[in-house]
């Protein structure tokens, strides 16, 4: 019998908050950073579009584990629409399929954004990641067919004008939930003040729980690659890392000493002790010496493992 295939790289856990530039695709930024790495595994939490610059967090390692916490975060973005056209991919990038000589007052901008705060009906746009039956919307959009979006709620939390440098524009803040698309705002803007508009500009600067000044460049990554020493090289990039555990810190949090670290890495139930131990929660970490051991929840005195980490 065959020997299973060892993992190729280093099995190095942990987040890269990095800042991505634009024209550079959020798959091209994980292979970029897995390879710098030289991790076993990695993977994104959240798509960034090539247009767009910002906060795109890669998780190494076990970190992949801890992805969908970090999606369902709150995410803030400051973009740019421009108005007058509306495009085929609701950005630069597409084809001009609607134009308008209005531009909208910025009366009428301000008093349009209450309308785009709480619980919204939104149709994503033609080219996005959604499936339709079993295809990307993108990939159907692409060969020209017309792809049928069922609209969807989404959350926004909070909605700001920021400026409006010129007619032809103007800068907003955007606080929102899982799933938005702020190209999508663009269009329905444009469509409602009778202008039509598109994103000119688009950076996501807050994914949650990470912080803006957690962010770190590519290019400041990629020019380590001119250290010759390799393990000189890695520790360099290594200091970029942000714990593994900083994903849950929305969850809550119960300590444990190694003896019920042991149990929980074996997959083994342990009991919650002391007045202030919690009662009960659907999800919670447990950490010992400050390091992530598991995700699990926690009833009847117990706090029983989901995925543990090494």
């Amino acid at each position: 019998m065959s020997k299973p295939r060892k993992p190729k790289g280093r099995p190095i856990s942990g987040w890269i908050i990095l800042d991505k530039p634009v024209d550079f695709g959020s798959t091209e930024a994980v292979s970029k950073i897995k390879w710098l790495f030289n991790a076993q595994k990695a993977g994104h939490a959240g798509t960034l579009d090539p247009l767009a610059s910002g906060m795109l967090p890669i998780a190494l390692g076990d970190a992949t584990k801890t992805v969908p916490y970090v999606m369902d975060g709150r995410k803030i973005y400051e973009f740019t629409v421009s108005w007058g056209e509306e495009r085929t991919t609701d950005d630069l990038e597409g084809e001009v399929t609607q134009s308008s000589a209005s531009r909208p007052a910025e009366e009428a901008i301000r008093a349009l954004l209450p309308r785009y705060t709480g619980v919204i009906e939104q149709i994503p746009p033609q080219f996005s990641a959604i499936k339709i039956a079993g295809e990307r919307a993108y990939d159907l959009a692409r060969e020209g067919e017309t792809v049928v979006i069922p609209a969807r709620e989404v959350e926004i939390f909070r909605l700001t004008l920021l400026a409006c440098p010129d007619e032809n524009t103007a800068c907003f803040e955007v606080e929102c939930g899982k799933g938005t698309y702020v190209r999508a705002l663009a269009r329905d803007f444009g469509r409602e003040l009778g202008c039509y508009g598109h994103i000119s500009e688009l950076r996501r600067t807050f994914v949650a729980p990470f912080a803006e000044e957690q962010m770190v460049p590519l290019e400041t990554l990629t020019a380590l690659e001119a250290v010759e020493d390799r393990d000189e090289r890695l520790a360099a990039l290594d200091a970029f890392l942000v714990d593994t555990g900083e994903a849950l810190s929305n969850l809550p949090h119960i300590a444990v000493n190694d003896d019920q670290a042991h149990r929980l890495k074996m997959g083994n139930p342990i009991i919650l002790r002391g007045r202030d131990a919690p009662v009960a929660e659907p999800e919670a970490y447990a950490t010992a010496r400050g390091k992530l051991i598991a995700i699990g929840e926690i009833g009847e005195g117990e706090f029983r493992p989901k995925r543990v980490f090494g």
